[in-house]
């Protein structure tokens, strides 16, 4: 595409009074787009407003391009096209030089990688500009694509006998409010000892409904299996599970139940009733198990009448874990193997503090990679004792 003799005095008097590196800038800058133009008009055969018969497409306007160089960034125009795609053959390298640049901010930012710290990363990389906020997530929807697919693939191909569940709180952004949304997550552990995050789910609070539209979408994608589910005892999880975990136990978290116990009693108490609570898991049978239980109840109920009637309610759910193999218990005693876990997920999420949506809560907590668990979050395929 030539250029009119008014756009060449325009870029003469441009260029006479540019300083030196504002100079090289403009030139390249203006030769870079005549460029682009002139590659468009060959793709579609056709110029502005030209109407020949070999036309192919028509031109849709342009959307923004900043190309980085060692002049400083140049601001381009990409042609858009009404049917297809195009972009510049002469851009293509750059664009692997993005997607690369792309895949380091993504890597970053579900690090917990505060936005702050991304734009520096990407000034030392050589962009001059940085990147802002809203650009960091632009790039970063791009992991929504792989994190739908992981929460919705398939988990009929091995057995998960055990299966934990829990919860943590975060701060989001509904419908113009700063509010505490409920993140509940599903770990299998296969027979072989394998650990997997089965699911994920953001709500407004762990209620019956809700937890029960979490354990269907698993058993749906094919969850079986499973023997004992393992968590803490909110009345909406435990009767969620009796609904739909059809044929698996339930076993209450001991830690959490110990902490319920902290709330009944005096802080200078704590430490003797619980030392004395975890005899009854440290029995060598399920029998012994049970009979420590009713031992330790009696002990503790003639100065703790409260934390008696705490044990005898909740016996079955606490020595649900007897019945499984020995080598097993310490395992499935509680939600402990989940801590790790749950130790990165506050790590990310307490650099952003406040979500702006349920979408960037799941994409910060749980970011796939290529489709499989992420390894820093998922624990995907670590072994346990057996």
């Amino acid at each position: 595409m030539a250029l009119s003799q008014h756009d060449l005095l325009r870029l003469l008097e441009s260029l006479r009074s540019a300083d030196g590196l504002e100079l090289v800038r403009g030139v390249a800058e203006r030769m870079l787009q005549e460029l682009i133009e002139a590659e468009t008009t060959a793709r579609i055969g056709a110029e502005w407003n030209e109407h020949t018969d070999t036309r192919t497409a028509f031109r849709n306007g342009h959307r923004d391009k900043t190309l980085t160089t060692q002049a400083g960034d140049l601001d381009l125009a990409i042609p858009k096209l009404r049917s297809g795609s195009f972009f510049p053959a002469l851009l293509e390298r750059r664009r692997r030089i993005d997607q690369a640049l792309y895949a380091v901010i993504m890597e970053a930012y579900v690090h917990g990688v505060s936005t702050r710290s991304v734009d520096d990363l990407v000034k030392a990389l050589g962009a001059d500009t940085g990147i802002s906020k809203s650009e960091v997530s632009r790039i970063c929807q791009d992991l929504d694509g792989q994190l739908t697919v992981f929460r919705s693939r398939p988990l009929d191909h091995v057995r998960f006998p055990y299966v934990y569940l829990d919860a943590t709180y975060c701060k989001a952004r509904v419908e113009h409010q700063i509010v505490s949304r409920a993140v509940v997550i599903a770990t299998g552990i296969t027979e072989d000892g394998g650990r997997e995050v089965l699911g994920v789910m953001v709500g407004d609070s762990e209620t019956e409904v809700f937890w029960t539209q979490f354990l269907r979408s698993l058993r749906e994608r094919g969850l079986t299996g499973v023997r004992l589910v393992i968590g803490d005892h909110h009345s909406g999880l435990v009767k969620a599970i009796r609904k739909v975990m059809l044929g698996a136990a339930y076993q209450r978290c001991r830690v959490h139940f110990l902490r319920n116990v902290f709330g009944v009693i005096n802080k200078d108490a704590a430490e003797m009733a619980a030392a004395t609570i975890r005899t009854i898991f440290a029995q060598p049978t399920a029998d012994a198990v049970r009979t420590q239980l009713d031992t330790v109840a009696d002990m503790l109920g003639t100065q703790f009448p409260k934390v008696k009637a705490m044990l005898l309610e909740a016996k079955d759910d606490l020595t649900a874990f007897a019945v499984f193999p020995e080598r097993h218990w310490k395992k499935i005693q509680s939600t402990n193997p989940l801590e790790r876990i749950n130790r990165e997920v506050k790590r990310r999420t307490d650099v952003v503090q406040v979500f702006p949506n349920d979408d960037a809560l799941l994409r910060l907590k749980f970011p796939p990679r290529s489709g499989q668990p992420d390894t820093g979050t998922y624990g995907s395929r670590r072994k346990q004792s057996r």
